[in-house]
C-alpha cells in the first residue's frame, strides 16, 4: 500500500513578503543599534576545532559576569574597592576643580626686556606713545640712562585709566633700582641704592686640577680668583708654577642684602702653598690713603716686575740660545718666552716705565718696548693691537693693560712674545730674580702689625676648625 506524505500548508504570498520585510528591519536595527552590552564587551571566540562548544559557554558566562559588574559599577551607590593606586587613578579620572584667576589690571603692565628690545620698543607693547617717551627721556640727564637696558631686565608699568604714564620701576641689580613718577610738571626721577651689610668671610681650597676650578669649588668668584692671582703673581707663575696639592686659604668681605649674598668686596688676607713654600698677603692702607699689600713682616707684595704679563697663559717656548726658528726653518737664539693664548687676550705692563715703541717691529709685528729707569727693559711682540691710549713716549703703570694678544709678524699662531733686558742683556724672565719695592713704612709699622695679627690669627683657627672637622 502505497503511503501519501501530506504537503506542509502553503501560506498567501502577501504574507511571505511581509514577514521578509519585517526580519530584515529588526536585522538593520541591531547593525546599527547594538545594545548597551555588545558595546561595551567584545566577545572573543577561541575557534579551536576540538572545544569550540565548551569555550563559547564559557566566553557566554564570563560576557555575563562583565554585563553585571559593569551594571554595578554604573550604579549611583556603587563602592569601589581595590589598591590605592586604582583608587588614585579613580580620583585622576575626576575633573579638577579650577579656581577663578582674578582678571589682569590693564593699569599695571610688566615687560621683560628681550634682545634687541629698545626703550621706544618696550613703551611700544605697553602702548605708550613715541610723545611719552621722548617726554621721559628729556625729564633729566638722569632719565636718560632709562635707555641702557639689558636683556632680562624688567620694567613695570602703572597706567591711567586713560592708558597714559603714571610711574614706571626697574630692578637693575639687588643693590640699585630706579624709578619714574609723573608729577604736574613732568616726570620725576629717582634711583635708590641699598647699602650691603659687609661680612668677613674665610674659603680654604686644595688644587687638583686649576687654581680657578679649585676656587670655584671653595666659593670664590672669579673676580676674587684673579685677584688673589694679582696679589702673588709676584712671587708665582700662575701658567707653569702651580702644582697638584698646591693650596690657598683668603679671608675676604662678602656683601649681603638680609641673606642674600650680593657681591664681594676686597681679600683683606691671604695664604698661597706653592711647592711646599707659603705666601702671604695681607691688605693695608696708610694714613695717606694708599692701599697695598705687605707680608706678614710688612715686606712689599708688590715687586718692580710681575712674573707673567698674560694671566693663566700657556708657555709654547721657552728661552733659548739654539731654538729652530718655526718659520725661517734654521737655528736662532730665543731670546724670550713666548706665552699661547687666544686672540685678543689683554697683555699688561710688566711694570711702571716710558713707552720707547708702540708700533711695527719687522718680524715682531705689532711691538711695544717699555723703558723702566735706566737698567731694564721689556718688550711685548705679535700683538693684535695696542691698548687705548698708549703710544710711543707716554708712560705705563705696572698691570695697566697695553694691547692684546694677536700673530702679527713671522708669527704660526695667536702668541705673547716676552723678552726681559737687564743693562742691555737678554735674560730669562722666567729665572731671572725681580727686584723689590720698598717695605711698609717705619712709622706704619706697629699699626699695619696691630691689624695684620688677628688676620693672621684668624686663618690659623679656621683652618685648624676645618681639619678637625675633616677628621670626624
Amino acid at each position: 500500500m502505497t503511503s501519501t506524505t501530506k504537503a506542509p500548508p502553503l501560506y498567501p504570498k502577501t504574507h511571505i513578503i511581509a514577514a521578509s520585510g519585517v526580519a530584515a528591519l529588526l536585522s538593520l536595527a541591531l547593525l546599527v543599534f547594538p545594545s548597551r552590552e555588545v558595546e561595551a564587551k567584545k566577545t572573543f571566540l577561541n575557534l579551536d576545532m576540538d572545544n569550540g562548544a565548551e569555550q563559547a559557554q564559557q566566553n557566554l558566562q564570563s560576557n555575563q559576569a562583565d554585563t553585571a559588574a559593569q551594571q554595578d559599577l554604573d550604579s549611583p551607590f556603587a563602592q569601589i574597592e581595590g589598591n590605592d593606586d586604582e583608587s588614585q587613578n579613580a580620583e585622576l579620572d575626576a575633573e579638577p576643580e579650577i579656581a577663578e584667576q582674578p582678571p589682569e589690571d590693564p593699569r599695571n603692565k610688566t615687560v621683560t626686556v628681550a634682545n634687541g628690545d629698545t626703550l621706544s620698543t618696550v613703551f611700544s607693547k605697553v602702548g605708550l606713545s613715541s610723545n611719552t617717551l621722548h617726554e621721559v627721556i628729556n625729564s633729566s640727564k638722569e632719565a636718560k640712562g632709562l635707555s641702557r637696558l639689558k636683556v632680562g631686565q624688567e620694567l613695570q608699568f602703572q597706567l591711567s585709566e586713560d592708558g597714559q604714564l603714571e610711574s614706571l620701576h626697574s630692578q637693575l641689580s639687588d643693590l640699585e633700582s630706579v624709578s619714574l613718577s609723573k608729577t604736574d610738571s613732568g616726570y620725576d626721577f629717582k634711583r635708590e641704592l641699598v647699602k650691603p651689610d659687609v661680612h668677613e668671610s674665610y674659603a680654604h681650597g686644595v688644587i687638583n686640577s686649576s687654581l680657578f676650578v679649585a676656587a670655584k669649588r671653595a666659593g670664590l668668584s672669579h673676580n676674587l680668583t684673579m685677584d688673589l692671582a694679582n696679589i702673588f703673581g709676584y712671587d708665582i707663575d700662575f701658567a707653569m708654577d702651580i702644582r697638584e696639592g698646591d693650596e690657598f686659604e683668603v679671608i675676604y668681605q662678602n656683601k649681603k642684602v638680609g641673606d642674600k649674598t650680593v657681591g664681594t668686596g676686597n681679600i683683606l688676607s691671604a695664604r698661597f702653598t706653592n711647592r711646599g713654600k707659603t705666601y702671604t698677603a695681607v691688605r693695608y692702607t696708610d694714613k695717606q690713603g694708599n692701599v697695598s699689600y705687605y707680608d706678614a713682616d710688612g715686606n712689599s707684595m708688590r715687586k718692580a716686575f710681575i712674573r707673567t704679563p698674560v694671566d693663566f697663559a700657556r708657555i709654547s717656548s721657552r728661552f733659548s740660545n739654539g731654538r729652530k726658528h718655526p718659520i725661517l726653518n734654521k737655528i736662532r737664539a730665543h731670546k724670550g718666552v713666548d706665552y699661547a693664548a687666544p686672540r685678543g687676550t689683554p697683555i699688561k705692563a710688566a711694570g711702571d716705565g716710558k713707552v720707547i715703541l708702540a708700533g711695527r717691529k719687522g718680524g715682531y709685528g705689532n711691538t711695544i718696548v717699555l723703558q723702566h729707569g735706566s737698567r731694564y727693559r721689556t718688550l711685548y711682540a705679535h700683538m693684535q693691537g695696542f691698548a687705548k691710549g698708549v703710544r710711543t713716549g707716554g708712560s705705563v703703570k705696572q698691570g695697566q693693560i697695553i694691547g692684546y694678544i694677536g700673530t702679527t709678524g713671522l708669527s704660526t699662531g695667536p702668541h705673547l712674545h716676552y723678552e726681559f733686558q737687564v743693562n742691555g742683556t737678554h735674560v730669562d724672565p722666567l729665572s731671572q730674580k725681580l727686584p723689590m719695592s720698598d717695605p711698609i713704612a717705619r712709622q706704619e709699622k706697629q699699626r699695619f702689625l696691630q691689624m695684620s695679627k688677628p688676620l693672621m690669627a684668624r686663618m690659623d683657627q679656621e683652618k685648624a676648625t676645618m681639619l678637625a672637622l675633616n677628621k670626624r
